[in-house]
């Protein structure tokens, strides 16, 4: 180390050893302090007392440093994010997916009379006892397919960017526009994956679906409306997702530096801001919500209601019978219900959006701290069985 002002005798004296900065402390070869490399030689000027204003004290210098799981070599950083983000994403998304049933069914602009319901909890007893016990997770198995993949991407792409444009914005602090559009080209990943299993997931959850399984409705889609009807409301999902992410995002990464400024490994403060996050993000974007639900489903009777009220089916169908575009949506949703139909459904998405991105969030950061450390030990092992 070359410092002005500094004897240049402190550079050779320290020119023999072997120095290597793990877990934010400076370390030898062997583990000990710098200032326990050799002995000070005489009329030399002693610099411990700086070093050790550098580096705090610690009770024993014998123990082995810990863990610290944002310290990852790029590599291995990708690897365990894209893996904790998999299994976060199918945890969150088969776990709530009863709830995800319901909410879809409380957005249809124009509900059949068996599939009317108060709240949550008499939509799931009527869904129960009418339909049979496994009704609400029919269609799970195409939204865990393309969940781990979808949140592989997601959760990689995101911790990229941010910490690559967070250190060009704000080097060593959190910028919250970093993770704003960290979590908006993440969602771009996402949405291009989990696009698909949406449609194919809110066919099968609506009431009295024709279709007798995830494989027999993707082939009848794709027969009759061809690979378009896949990604019909991609635009209208991006615009969706876009701010809530940036919004979910943000928020957490907020609540997470009042809840736990250390960011380390702490399950409790990980729930309580992914939670908070999801029901703030939810709650802004439920229109959006309600427009992609019907763009996914397109509700026949919904668009006969809305061809009724607009004077002609051509105006409200967009053409061939389907609604397209998110200004259709918009115009045949406000056709239907007025401004209330804008948050139909409110209620269930809160409920479904607060334990889903707490059990998401929990669950990437129990994985990645779990592969951290797993990591973290194998390097320790590996440079003991070199020093031997």
């Amino acid at each position: 180390m070359e410092t002005p002002g500094v004897d240049s005798r402190v550079t050779g004296a320290a020119a023999g050893a072997e120095l290597r900065w793990m877990g934010g402390r400076l370390l030898d070869a062997t583990g000990g302090f710098y200032g326990s490399l050799a002995p000070r030689m005489p009329g030399e000027q002693d610099f411990s007392p700086a070093l050790h204003r550098l580096t705090p004290p610690e009770p024993s210098t014998s123990a082995e440093p810990e863990a610290d799981y944002e310290g990852l070599p790029q590599g291995a950083a990708t690897g365990t994010h894209m893996l904790a983000g998999s299994v976060a994403g199918i945890m969150e998304h088969c776990v709530m997916y009863p709830i995800d049933c319901v909410k879809t069914r409380m957005q249809s602009l124009h509900p059949e009379p068996g599939a009317r319901y108060r709240n949550v909890m008499d939509a799931l007893r009527q869904i129960v006892r009418t339909e049979g016990v496994w009704r609400p997770i029919r269609g799970v198995n195409v939204l865990a397919v393309g969940a781990g993949p979808a949140h592989a991407l997601y959760f990689a792409c995101y911790e990229k960017i941010k910490f690559s444009l967070g250190d060009a914005i704000h080097p060593g602090a959190n910028s919250h526009f970093s993770n704003g559009v960290a979590g908006c080209m993440a969602t771009v990943l996402h949405d291009a994956i989990m696009n698909p299993a949406e449609v194919v997931k809110q066919r099968m959850q609506m009431f009295n679906s024709p279709y007798r399984g995830v494989l027999h409705c993707a082939a009848s889609l794709l027969r009759r409306d061809g690979p378009a009807a896949f990604y019909r409301s991609y635009g209208t999902q991006l615009t969706l997702n876009v701010p809530f992410q940036a919004l979910h995002f943000m928020t957490y990464e907020y609540l997470q530096e009042l809840l736990n400024p250390h960011r380390q490994y702490d399950p409790s403060s990980h729930v309580v801001s992914g939670a908070l996050a999801g029901a703030l993000a939810a709650a802004a974007t439920t229109p959006l919500d309600v427009c992609k639900t019907l763009l996914n489903t397109q509700e026949a009777r919904a668009v006969h209601v809305a061809a009724a009220a607009a004077g002609g089916a051509a105006s409200a169908a967009g053409g061939g019978g389907h609604i397209s575009g998110l200004a259709e949506a918009f115009r045949t949703v406000y056709r239907t219900g007025g401004a209330p139909a804008f948050f139909k459904g409110f209620q269930a998405r809160i409920i479904y959006q607060m334990p889903s991105t707490a059990i998401s969030w929990s669950v990437y950061e129990l994985f990645k701290n779990l592969l951290t450390k797993r990591q973290h030990d194998r390097r320790l092992r590996g440079d003991r069985d070199a020093d031997k």
